[in-house]
């Protein structure tokens, strides 16, 4: 056979096969989630000067906006830089929040506890994103409140380039951080603790980040200062885990890495990219021993280049993150350069496909259980046929957040003990709830079908912790019969219980 004949045979081969095609079956679990910045107000809110009325009404826009693309988790920034957007004991008002940092004088009620439960209603999952070693975004220090960790522990303080960082070498510090964890996992119903990529800082050409007498002071013996470096970020991890864990088994801990570990040239272990800094050498940062111990319940590299970048290809990235963390107990998801689209010099960035092909290269690779995108308004303010090319092809139905690695266990059948018609609404009565935090409402007939599909998903209904009824309302069920399920916090989907609506009192009642 000719060699040009057979060449055309196998690239009709190739484009029959499903791995070229955009409508890839959507998976039931895929973590949907979106960075909400609130650093120098990118994303949210627009000012700290606004009125809580605009602020609200903003954050509900971006909550709305994603809710409509059918995601299901949103990471929001909540120390951005030695602040707090909620009343903490250890850092001051973000003036990002309230315009003047350290002062509140406009919200009533707690911000950040408003924030989780708008998401949760909306069936989303809420991660509190904190920036653990960043003190100051500029050198402006005089705009910083007195109870600012730069006035009260100016001993902790290193100046690198044009920010002020927290020293991570001293001990003192990593309690600090600890204490922060700590307060929010115990203060708010929140899923998730999320650290970003900013460990010790981006390296600066000429710069020297003077950590020196820490060094000298606490390094072991004959530890490098490259080793003692990662070794106290990994204290920080290893610390940040526990506090969590012991406070609330179910809340995650989550790291957005740099996307490149090392590059093959310094490592054989590295990724065949030639990226100019690295999470291992500049950042001091080493997420495989993180996964290795056992301490995320989630890793998400932030690959924010295109899939065939020369020097950062998202495809060889991808598949080398797969490959590493392929023995871990962690959750892998991808974080994607959403801010690129249409606004950086790769051409690539410029085809409307670029980002949903990464998001289906993400679906293809077994290991990689969903996706993150920077920032919330990249994809709300332009591009609108990039958001319209994600629903028709990708977004189509919802999707559950994956299963917290930690746990394989499915839940037991719930047990519903009252049903009773309301206005426009069916009440419906657990016996226990303190497990659960959502309730799935399916269409269904008489039996169940073999697999509940989420193309038949109703509604995503929150259970407030001290509540035992659910109101699920009337117009969503659109039969005799509909299915419910539970979701409880470690992501686990209880077996279905089918509601026969004639047999529930006062049903088909006006009221």
């Amino acid at each position: 056979m000719p060699r040009k004949f057979l060449g055309v045979i196998l690239l009709l081969f190739l484009n029959s096969c499903g791995i070229f095609k955009s409508n890839i079956p959507q998976p039931k679990t895929e973590f949907r989630g979106v960075w909400i910045a609130t650093v120098v107000n990118i994303d949210w809110p627009k000012n700290g000067l606004d009125s809580v009325e605009k602020q609200k009404k903003d954050y509900l826009k971006i909550l709305d906006f994603y809710h409509d693309l059918k995601y299901n988790a949103v990471i929001v920034q909540v120390r951005a830089a030695g602040d707090a957007f909620y009343k903490s004991e250890h850092a001051p008002w973000s003036r990002f929040l309230t315009g003047k940092e350290g002062e509140n004088n406009k919200w009533n009620e707690d911000p950040l506890e408003w924030m989780i439960q708008e998401a949760h209603q909306r069936g989303m999952e809420f991660h509190a994103w904190l920036n653990p070693y960043r003190a100051t975004f500029d050198l402006n220090t005089e705009i910083l409140s007195d109870n600012h960790d730069f006035n009260v522990h100016p001993d902790w303080m290193v100046q690198y380039g044009s920010k002020y960082y927290y020293n991570p070498g001293l001990p003192e510090v990593q309690n600090k951080i600890t204490s922060i964890v700590e307060e929010l996992t115990d203060k708010y119903n929140i899923d998730g603790v999320h650290f970003d990529d900013y460990f010790y800082p981006y390296t600066i050409q000429g710069e020297v980040f003077n950590d020196s007498i820490t060094f000298y002071n606490c390094a072991k013996p004959r530890q490098s200062l490259a080793d003692w470096r990662r070794s106290n970020v990994d204290s920080l991890i290893n610390k940040s885990h526990t506090a969590i864990k012991k406070a609330k088994p179910t809340v995650q801990f989550g790291v957005s890495p740099f996307g490149v570990w090392k590059n093959n040239a310094t490592d054989p272990r590295g990724s065949y990219t030639k990226a100019g800094q690295t999470t291992f050498e500049n950042l001091y940062a080493d997420p495989l021993i993180w996964m290795e111990n056992g301490w995320l319940d989630y890793l998400a590299p932030q690959i924010y280049w295109s899939m065939d970048f020369p020097v950062a290809s998202h495809k060889i990235l991808v598949d080398w993150w797969a490959k590493n963390s392929s023995s871990s107990n962690t959750n892998i998801y991808i974080g994607n350069g959403a801010y690129k689209v249409r606004n950086n010099s790769d051409s690539a960035w410029d085809n409307k496909k670029e980002l949903p092909n990464q998001f289906r290269l993400a679906r293809l690779t077994p290991e990689i259980s969903g996706n993150i995108v920077f920032s919330a308004r990249s994809l709300m303010e332009n591009n609108s046929d990039v958001v319209s090319y994600l629903k028709r092809k990708y977004y189509k139905w919802p999707a559950l957040t994956p299963t917290s690695p930690i746990v394989d266990a499915p839940l037991e059948k719930i047990n519903i003990i009252g049903k009773v018609q309301t206005k426009n609404a069916i009440q419906l009565t657990l016996n226990k709830h303190d497990r659960f935090q959502f309730a799935l409402i399916y269409k269904s007939g008489k039996k169940l079908s073999p697999e509940l599909k989420l193309k038949h998903l109703q509604d995503k209904i929150f259970i407030a912790p001290d509540s035992t009824t659910i109101l699920i309302p009337e117009k969503i069920v659109k039969r005799n019969y509909f299915a419910i399920t539970f979701l409880d916090h470690f992501g686990r989907e209880s077996e279905p219980t089918i509601i026969n609506l004639k047999k529930i009192s006062g049903y088909g009642t006006k009221r």
